[in-house]
């Protein structure tokens, strides 16, 4: 890192993380909910396994989530869920993290006391801003110490938590925007089911904060969501509640699948070189194998990268189904609506998407919905804003904004695609001679362009699109020349198709 930056202010950025670092014997005692019998046996499956000891960590943390469920669905409603529901997750975090724990807490406690002394109208701004920077300082204070290393710390729970903390400070608000008759907010219009006209005691605010069941791996769901369902809101007053067996499995199955498919997968078609991945180039790109192999080994390789992204968020839904944080409830002719306030991943329908929208909304659902609900719809539909706010919540490895970056330009040529060629070849639904078109061109270009996001140094991603001739960059300044060139057309799935919509 120092090569980078230079050596200035590298030195002042130690400097600065030695001093915060001076805290943690302070600190230290604070970790208390993690008995020493566990501590022992953690460290020994490890050994057992062959291992290290923090990626044991978080994946029992995970697990642990379902038992720690199974005791929140047998808690009355209200007040002891919530105290159950910080005292696990906060005991969640000093198992995996240990001292590091502190961050949430510390942050947590600044952003409530903000909401508490500032009018709503300066909180909805400054909250986002404080969950921001403090998320950012993490990333930078992770890239310092270990560039481009693998590192179990604070700032994947931060993520998580500064998704909350943004998402809360705009319920607020819109709260205040529906109870002023003169205030014609179309964002807070669009969002009033989960705007909140009070703000949570903080055992309330805690609970949600700290929730056990998405603190490691989200999903960051509104504070409504989790409130209605400490509360029982949904299950109160039904005679014939359903069962949360089968939509706890169901995900908890397919999260197997998917580490199983990412250990075994993973290792046969590794993107980073397995001998020294900080820093060695990725060795299938160094071998100077022919395109279509090399791309293929790519497209392979990245499929199997996702399985552990799978798994981390199935095994999630599943946790947050079992004490029916997931159920939607049921609908106006008493049908249950589904489980999808859990769900942060559409499988089949991201690995088959035929375009970025698609693509985007089946893919970490909830952080899309976070950055569509209070970035893009706050920002007048400013993709430049929302790209880069997930870039920023992501990091600062330059990898990150490559993809970020590339995403307005494929999302442009999407446009351009359904406003021109759609009306002429599609045919018929997703899976039409023309959808199987759109579905194989949305995996090509997205493969392409979002390896940097993976291997995140700048040189790397350069080396990779370099050895792909820069295929994605041409095509997509290509087509969006020549189809500048074509007439509008006005069928189904343009100007009327838009007005239909």
């Amino acid at each position: 890192m120092e090569a980078i930056v230079g050596p200035t202010i590298f030195n002042h950025v130690m400097s600065a993380i030695k001093f915060v670092h001076s805290f943690a014997p302070l600190v230290r005692p604070s970790v208390v909910l993690v008995p020493s019998l566990l501590v022992e046996l953690t460290s020994s499956l490890a050994s057992f396994v062959g291992m290290d000891e923090q990626t044991v960590c978080y994946t029992l943390g995970l697990f642990l989530a379902y038992p720690l469920g199974l005791v929140m669905l047998k808690l009355p409603f209200g007040l002891p869920r919530h105290v159950f529901s910080f005292l696990m997750g906060a005991f969640l975090l000093q198992y995996t993290i240990g001292v590091q724990w502190i961050h949430h807490l510390v942050s947590s406690l600044a952003a409530y006391g903000l909401i508490l002394a500032l009018p709503l109208r300066k909180s909805k701004a400054l909250v986002p801003a404080f969950a921001v920077l403090y998320c950012v300082l993490g990333h930078l204070h992770r890239q310092f110490l270990n560039y481009l290393g693998w590192d179990l710390d604070f700032t994947g729970p931060q993520m998580v938590l500064t998704i909350k903390l943004c998402s809360l400070a705009y319920n607020l608000y819109d709260g205040e925007c529906l109870r002023d008759p003169g205030n014609n907010s179309r964002a807070a219009n669009k969002c009033k089911k989960y705007a909140l006209h009070e703000v949570p005691s903080l055992v309330e605010y805690l609970g949600y904060t700290f929730c056990f069941s998405n603190i490691l791996a989200g999903p960051a769901y509104e504070y409504s969501i989790y409130r209605d369902a400490v509360e029982g809101k949904l299950l109160k007053n039904d005679k014939n509640a359903p069962s949360s067996f089968l939509p706890t499995l169901k995900p908890f199955l397919v999260s197997l699948i998917c580490m199983a498919m990412f250990v075994v997968g993973g290792a046969k078609f590794p993107i980073l070189d397995p001998s020294d991945p900080q820093h060695n180039s990725p060795p299938w790109v160094k071998a100077h194998l022919p395109f279509l192999k090399r791309y293929c080994y790519q497209w392979v390789a990245l499929f199997f990268c996702r399985q552990k992204y799978y798994f981390a968020w199935k095994n999630a839904e599943g946790a947050n189904n079992i004490w029916f944080a997931g159920y939607e409830g049921r609908d106006e002719d008493a049908k249950i609506i589904g489980w999808d306030h859990a769900n942060n991943v559409d499988i089949v329908a991201f690995e088959t998407a035929p375009n970025i929208k698609i693509c985007s909304a089946a893919w970490n659902k909830k952080t899309s919905n976070w950055l569509t609900r209070y970035v893009y719809m706050r920002t007048g539909g400013s993709l430049i804003a929302t790209y880069s706010m997930s870039a920023f919540w992501h990091g600062f490895y330059p990898g990150y904004y490559m993809f970020f970056m590339s995403m307005p330009l494929l999302t442009a040529c999407e446009r351009v695609g359904r406003k021109k060629l759609s009306p002429v070849f599609s045919t018929g639904g997703k899976w039409s001679p023309w959808g199987i078109v759109t579905i194989l061109t949305t995996s090509f270009l997205v493969e392409y362009f979002v390896m940097p996001f993976q291997v995140l140094a700048w040189e790397w991603g350069v080396e990779i699109w370099k050895s792909h001739y820069f295929f994605g960059h041409i095509l997509c300044f290509g087509f969006l020349l020549v189809c500048g060139l074509l007439p509008s057309s006005g069928g189904e799935g343009g100007k009327g198709k838009k007005k239909k919509e």
